[in-house]
């Protein structure tokens, strides 16, 4: 069996070709800038890498367009186009809907619910799907969402304290998101761990930002609420905010709701912190040459990541290992120096040597740390197959 498991950008498309019969990745490509007179195209396979040029007006020509690479002999990773057995996509939210769905009318119908609580995400998958199921209808579409790995979380962690029947009948919860990372996570620490019920606070730090509280292998708490813009501070995204500042600004400003609202999703977290940048690479260098806001940027970022860990340190009563994946846990030492300092309390020591020099999967504890610490790079793209798998084999849970 054969899946492809896309990645979509309102004006890019990305995917993984895997063959699930031993989860080999075949092949990896894309097509960049969709709706131009020229777009980029690169497949990567068999240790070689392609680019070319194409012309795709929209989603479903860029799609066909590399299924027709995969499938020319010299690569041989699909006979043809048909041999693909679905398109699994790591879809985020949905009114209702969770867990993994085959990409029906209803389901897009809950994502087209949900659009304004998740703007970055929703709408170019939605624009997407349907372009998809109309362009290319032999081929089965699969969603696997973000939220489904978060279900296990208990009623303690899940709701909050408003009003009742807005819980129940708007589904205002703490829904959680980076489900796939965390899901990998928690598989992956655990078997290097050698011990199922490990207790893990997985740190997915990166465009987009969370921690987890796992325990024997689920999900107990996770950073994120009710949409993607909550929790951390995310590169552009604002993070936790008390909503009655809302009525304060729309005064000061003369903004609409929808306007800050687009300020809160577009021009904060670490770009309005700093002022230059929602890249923390950029903003590492401002601190190092002294720029206060970029040193603000690190200090509020760090500073919430601390206050997680700090609350699910607790919730799980300990913790057998802290795991840092996405973009910033996985390439920044200044940051994980930072979230890990001072924990000795806790028995959680970071070796500096270790940290400096890690790159991909690596330990940085020191040896007397009780904690483990690690770097770990993410897999979405295989738990996507994964459960993509498990629903056309019958097997996966669609709540």
């Amino acid at each position: 069996m054969k899946i492809l498991v896309a990645n979509l950008g309102s004006t890019s498309f990305k995917y993984r070709l895997f063959d699930m019969t031993d989860e080999r990745l075949l092949a990896r490509g894309g097509v960049e800038r969709i709706g131009s007179p020229t777009s980029p195209c690169f497949v990567e396979a068999n240790g070689v890498r392609e680019v070319a040029t194409v012309a795709a007006r929209d989603h479903a020509v860029a799609v066909r367009l590399c299924l027709e690479q995969l499938a020319e002999p010299a690569r041989g990773c699909l006979k043809d186009p048909g041999e693909l057995a679905a398109i699994g996509f790591k879809a985020v939210h949905a009114q209702g809907v969770s867990g993994v769905q085959y990409v029906e009318e209803r389901v897009l119908q809950a994502m087209e619910a949900y659009a304004e609580v998740a703007p970055a995400h929703n709408p170019p998958y939605i624009q997407t799907m349907r372009l998809l199921k109309r362009e290319l209808p032999e081929i089965p579409l699969v969603a696997a969402f973000e939220t489904g790995f978060h279900q296990t979380i208990p009623t303690a962690h899940r709701f909050y304290a408003i009003p009742h029947e807005w819980a129940t009948e708007l589904g205002v919860l703490r829904w959680g998101f980076h489900g796939a990372s965390h899901r990998y996570i928690a598989g992956r620490a655990a078997q290097l761990l050698e011990k199922p019920d490990a207790k893990i606070i997985s740190c997915h730090l990166g465009g987009s930002s969370s921690l987890c509280a796992i325990e024997c292998g689920q999900s107990v708490a996770n950073s994120l609420g009710m949409s993607p813009q909550t929790g951390l501070p995310h590169n552009n995204r604002v993070g936790d905010f008390d909503p009655f500042a809302l009525p304060v600004i729309m005064r000061a400003t003369g903004k609409t709701l929808e306007q800050v609202l687009d300020d809160l999703a577009n021009r904060s977290g670490l770009l309005g912190l700093s002022g230059t940048s929602n890249d923390l690479r950029d903003i590492e260098e401002g601190a190092q040459r002294g720029e206060h806001r970029a040193r603000l940027a690190l200090e509020v970022f760090i500073g919430a990541v601390r206050h997680y860990l700090g609350a699910y340190l607790l919730l799980l009563n300990g913790a057998d290992a802290i795991v840092f994946t996405g973009g910033i846990g996985e390439n920044s030492a200044v940051m994980r120096a930072g979230i890990c300092a001072h924990l000795d309390w806790f028995g959680i020591a970071l070796d500096p040597g270790k940290n400096a020099a890690a790159r991909g999967e690596a330990p940085l504890h020191t040896d007397q740390s009780r904690v483990a610490l690690w770097i770990m790079p993410t897999n979405e793209e295989i738990v996507v197959a994964r459960q993509a798998q498990a629903l056309l084999q019958g097997n996966a849970p669609t709540k």
